[in-house]
């Protein structure tokens, strides 16, 4: 049975993976110049999938499907595109194609489209939307970077707060420039204040005598525009919201931020703190250049050359220690090792509890107190796993009881650090993901080099 659920698992994740015989077949038939073949085997794609494959194959290979197949490209595909990649995509779409493809899409994902790009390609882009589109998108570009203004779209539905539920379906089914998908209709006032939110489903089912204002929804919640996204989708994970009204500074409506959105957003903030945490960048793709790759590693790697140089230094200090007991140098990377895989656990779960808000001022001294007791007890059970081994390997008990002793002490600071730094970049005003692994590493690196070392130089020497 549960090989059964495994294959069957395993067959569920190929059915989203791009198979492998259709890319090769596209990129042969990129290559021909068969533009006929080109363009039916990328018909029955999604377009996340045809997004995806534009991200995975070389820039060549990129630049010979777009010559061929660029022209049917739609503004959905383009928004699933890779930042890293989209302004390349853009460039290569004739005029009318990527104005073609930009009508189709809600003013949110034109925002999200162009506001990483240069102003020349803003503006071709801007030229080819209607008046007013590009009014609308207009002032979403005006408010912050990364703020609520730019997250929303502009299409709303809307409902005075006088109207009965035969009025709203009426005039629902007679408009015709609805969004595609929308979960509300906002209630407001005459002075465009929002009031209340009514689901669709609570409209189907309610008779059409019924008001508007007795069915609202009991949870109401309001975004203003100039909020951090991250907030905003914070605010959506936490309170379960499907959408939610966006007002200016005097209260007014001026759009609604949908689910879909949000959880881009908090996908993109897990997604930069695994990178960050890794010191790779947190822009960092696989549609990437050489040199953009280097640009963004470079760095990070040379303060952990750095850091290494100072772990180094320490070990430096007991030389004549080492050179008198060979053992020593033997054992002394397995309580580096342990230490610093010791602290990742403790600042992976850290990390994590900050991004969310669960780690706070009300319970983060228990939440230390809790990793401290961890490491060492970890500690304690290294200690005499090691102890005995090295007891029996170099045959001498001195030796287990200081590697013991180091273990239980670098793991206890490992604890400690994995916690207490990211809390400490975070009261800097730091992204706590930002280095902590780094800082980590280099503080297990040295205090289990010190510890194990001087314990040696005190009890064997």
């Amino acid at each position: 049975m549960a090989e059964a659920l495994a294959e069957e698992h395993d067959r569920e994740e190929e059915d989203y993976r791009l198979d492998g015989e259709v890319v090769e077949a596209i990129l042969d038939a990129a290559e021909q110049g068969d533009a006929e073949r080109l363009s039916a085997l990328l018909e029955p794609l999604h377009a996340a999938d045809i997004a995806d494959l534009l991200e995975q194959v070389s820039g060549s290979e990129r630049r010979a499907i777009l010559r061929l197949w660029g022209r049917e490209i739609d503004g959905e595909i383009l928004t699933e595109i890779d930042e890293g990649i989209r302004e390349e995509v853009l460039e290569s779409l004739p005029p009318e194609v990527l104005a073609e493809a930009v009508r189709e899409l809600d003013s949110d994902d034109v925002v999200d489209l162009i506001e990483d790009l240069e102003e020349p390609q803003q503006e071709a882009i801007l030229e080819a939307l209607d008046e007013p589109d590009r009014a609308a998108v207009e002032k979403s570009l005006a408010y912050p970077e990364y703020s609520a203004g730019r997250l929303m779209q502009r299409e709303v539905v809307t409902a005075p707060e006088h109207w009965t539920v035969g009025e709203t379906i009426d005039y629902l089914r007679s408009a015709e420039w609805l969004p595609d998908q929308f979960y509300h209709v906002i209630l407001v006032d005459p002075a465009y204040h929002p009031l209340g939110n009514i689901t669709l489903g609570r409209i189907l089912s309610a008779p059409r005598a019924s008001k508007l204002i007795d069915i609202c929804e009991e949870e109401f919640r309001t975004i203003s525009a100039y909020q951090e996204e991250g907030d905003v989708a914070y605010a959506f994970n936490q309170y379960h919201l499907i959408s939610a009204p966006v007002v200016d500074e005097d209260d007014r409506l001026v759009g609604v931020i949908t689910i879909d959105d949000a959880m881009s957003v908090l996908d993109e903030e897990h997604e930069e703190d695994i990178l960050r945490l890794a010191g790779v960048g947190e822009e960092s793709a696989i549609s990437d250049t050489v040199m953009e790759t280097v640009r963004q590693r470079l760095p990070w790697l040379f303060v952990n050359l750095l850091t290494a140089i100072l772990a180094s230094g320490v070990i430096s200090l007991f030389e004549g220690t080492i050179q008198q007991l060979v053992a020593l140098a033997v054992l002394m990377p397995i309580v580096a090792s342990m230490g610093g895989n010791a602290g990742t656990q403790t600042l992976t779960v850290a990390v994590r509890a900050l991004a969310t808000r669960d780690l706070t001022e009300s319970n983060v001294w228990r939440v230390v107190r809790r990793e401290a007791v961890v490491g060492l007890l970890n500690g304690l059970a290294f200690a005499l796993v090691m102890g005995i081994v090295a007891a029996f390997w170099f045959s001498g008990a001195q030796l287990g009881i200081v590697i013991g002793l180091a273990m239980v002490i670098n793991l206890v600071v490992a604890a400690l650090s994995g916690i207490l730094i990211p809390l400490a970049l975070e009261k800097l005003g730091a992204d706590p993901a930002l280095a902590s692994g780094t800082f980590v590493t280099t503080m297990t690196d040295v205090v289990g080099f010190f510890a194990f070392l001087g314990l040696a130089s005190v009890l064997l020497l």
